[in-house]
């Protein structure tokens, strides 16, 4: 019973390895070549084929949207604007918030004591609310909507990394480069930051599927992306009115959002079992 558990538990992480990558892979390689399956953006229009129900006509196999544009071609198209926000928006973060964090856990001083009062502060404010505001008075656009995700979440990264800068900073290894002349910065960048990368990389992976899932709720909303470009909160916000009619609208981009999402969260959890030594299971 001792090594039917171990075993048990890594088939169940091969498993959310498999599915994570076939479900984040999958949808990420649709996306990257909607270019060349459908070259009109899903633009194209045919009212006389209009809220075509799905599975019924090999041309649009997931039916069609009440301007007669191809469902599919719009899920496909429209995952390109919620993965480039999910993306970029992580990646503004995790550099500001990783920078922030090596500094104050490293430095101490008044300067940790600021930065970190500063984000508890900012932790404490409703984020949606916030968002809400803040792109009603600044108006919608996909750069500000990854600018404000960059402002909300560098405190996560700045407060992870300043925790695991604190741990590691008096390490004998530390301390021993320190004692034959090493730079601050050498010590920094080349002995700590690659320490503190495993934690980063996972909080990553789940950030990027909470923030397709924040742009699409903004852009449901009204507040997110321009209502021209095709998107899964765009499409969401189109079919609301159709649900009883024409379920197939909002449904498809629906689950395009919770697949996609479902992927990263997969992978995160995989990443975090392989990345932490304390959850290694025995062979």
């Amino acid at each position: 019973m001792a090594q039917a558990a171990p075993a048990s538990r890594r088939r169940f992480r091969s498993f959310e390895l498999i599915l994570g990558v076939a479900l984040t892979g999958g949808m990420t390689l649709a996306v990257l070549f909607s270019g060349f399956l459908f070259p009109d953006g899903g633009e194209s229009m045919d009212l006389m084929a209009r809220l075509l129900p799905p599975f019924q006509n090999p041309a649009h196999i997931l039916g069609t949207d009440p301007l007669g544009r191809d469902v599919l071609a719009r899920v496909i198209v429209g995952g390109r604007i919620s993965l480039v926000v999910g993306v970029l928006s992580v990646l503004g973060a995790v550099t500001v918030g990783t920078l922030m964090g090596l500094l104050a856990g490293y430095y101490r001083g008044i300067a940790e004591v600021v930065l970190m009062r500063f984000a508890d502060v900012q932790l404490a404010l409703p984020f949606i609310l916030i968002a809400i505001m803040f792109l009603a008075i600044l108006g919608t656009g996909i750069d500000k909507v990854i600018f404000f995700m960059i402002v909300a979440q560098w405190v996560q990264y700045a407060r992870l990394v300043r925790g695991s800068v604190l741990a590691l900073r008096d390490r004998e290894f530390i301390l021993s480069a320190r004692a034959i002349g090493v730079g601050n910065g050498r010590i920094i960048f080349q002995h700590i930051l690659p320490n503190v990368l495993g934690p980063i990389v996972i909080l990553m992976t789940l950030n990027v599927a909470n923030n397709i899932l924040l742009e699409s709720s903004l852009t449901f909303l009204g507040l997110g992306v321009d209502p021209l470009i095709p998107s899964w909160g765009g499409m969401l916000a189109d079919g609301r009115t159709y649900l009883q009619s024409a379920w197939w609208v909002s449904v498809f981009p629906g689950l395009a959002i919770m697949f996609t999402v479902l992927g990263l969260n997969l992978l995160g959890d995989w990443l975090r079992d392989f990345l932490d030594p304390t959850g290694q299971t025995s062979k």
